[in-house]
């Protein structure tokens, strides 16, 4: 009879913040011999295409109180409590190992399980800040996992730095050779994360549009924008004679980092660590209705490395946006140190830091799953 495979069930709400993270750790896992099944709702599911095939997608009933007017917020907890109880059935059935929720409301089903169970379990948290879930189980959890350090936690937490863990496609780029900005194709990618950014839509074109000829005649933009921004964004950079793709999503970030001389992006959790992995000067712009103004958080590593210029909502306009990007579009000595910068922040281990964490509650020794994964 074949010997049973170890089972992490994650749990991740529907954005690509919770769920890159949660695709690097399942692609490690599986690599060490565990089983991965992925809870998450009909959002979530929407970004498991890059998920290796072999782990179990199960989406959950669930649901938010932001959303939904009055009668969503008054039938958000029956949903919820129906999600749980479901999913105590099915935990009864084929007993997790561990369980590890990355935030958002789709994590609570198997999380509130877990705890009623009283399975191993912990906790993901990609920004400076807990999310509203994560604030609720912070202190009903094994241990909560750090990914951007220092992060605030309730009296009672078990707080551990791991970093984020980033896709194998990031990490088959970490470190790339950086091109500092010159007389030649040049690159600039923007991204506003897994939505777009409507201010990057409205602020950046026109900024680039400024920058000088000798400048400008060099550039290629890959530039993400919303459905409802991408053709008016396409029609200004063509209107103004820059040389750019826009998209709603790209398929390949990691090879557009790799290739650009600056990206400017918003700065979730999963973009810092994408940056600070591949090693890119970066200009961010934190998202000012963040939770507990996490982007900020987020970006203070990058910014205080010397790696990225952050400018706030608030005090953006054309002209600064134009000034900071002929800055490190100009120099070339400056960019080269802020790319280098960004790789001293980096912490391209973090999906392993984790795996061992999630070995540890499940009560295996290191060399039981490390072997598996060096035989493969």
């Amino acid at each position: 009879m074949a010997e049973r495979k170890p089972l992490l069930v994650m749990a991740a709400g529907g954005t690509g913040g919770h769920m890159f993270p949660a695709q690097a750790l399942a692609e490690l896992m599986l690599r060490r011999g565990w089983r991965v099944k992925l809870s998450t709702d009909a959002r979530g599911a929407r970004y498991t295409g890059g998920f290796p095939h072999t782990v179990e997608i199960e989406e959950v009933s669930s649901a938010t109180f932001a959303r939904g007017g009055l009668l969503g917020k008054v039938l958000a907890p029956f949903k919820i409590l129906g999600g749980v109880v479901s999913t105590f059935f099915k935990f009864r059935k084929d007993r997790p190992d561990v369980v590890i929720g990355f935030g958002g409301y789709p994590s609570i089903p198997a999380l509130g399980a877990a705890w009623v169970m009283k399975l191993p379990r912990m906790l993901h948290e990609q920004n400076g800040v807990l999310g509203k879930v994560n604030e609720v189980f912070a202190t009903r959890v094994d241990v909560v996992a750090c990914g951007t350090w220092p992060t605030a936690l309730p009296e009672g937490a078990h707080g551990v730095h791991v970093g984020n863990p980033v896709r194998g496609t990031v990490l088959e780029r970490a470190g790339a050779g950086y091109i500092a900005p010159g007389p030649y194709p040049m690159s600039i990618l923007v991204i506003g994360g897994s939505q777009g950014a409507r201010i990057l839509s409205d602020m950046v074109p026109p900024a680039i549009a400024a920058l000088p000829l000798d400048v400008l005649q060099h550039l290629r933009v890959s530039h993400q924008a919303r459905d409802e921004d991408g053709e008016r964004v396409a029609a200004y950079y063509s209107e103004h004679g820059v040389d750019a793709d826009v998209q709603p999503f790209f398929h390949d970030v990691p090879t557009l980092m790799s290739e650009a001389q600056l990206i400017i992006s918003r700065s979730g959790a999963s973009s810092v660590a994408d940056i600070s992995v591949i090693g890119r000067p970066s200009i961010l712009i934190p998202y000012k209705f963040a939770t507990g103004d996490h982007q900020m958080a987020n970006a203070q590593a990058l910014v205080d490395a010397g790696a990225a210029i952050r400018i706030p909502e608030s005090q953006l306009n054309i002209e600064s946006m134009s000034e900071q990007i002929l800055t490190i579009l100009s120099n070339e000595r400056g960019s080269i140190q802020m790319a280098n910068a960004a790789l001293t922040v980096a912490k391209p281990e973090a999906a392993q830091e984790l795996g061992a964490l999630i070995e540890q509650l499940a009560g295996m020794e290191p060399t039981q799953t490390h072997a598996i994964e060096e035989e493969r």
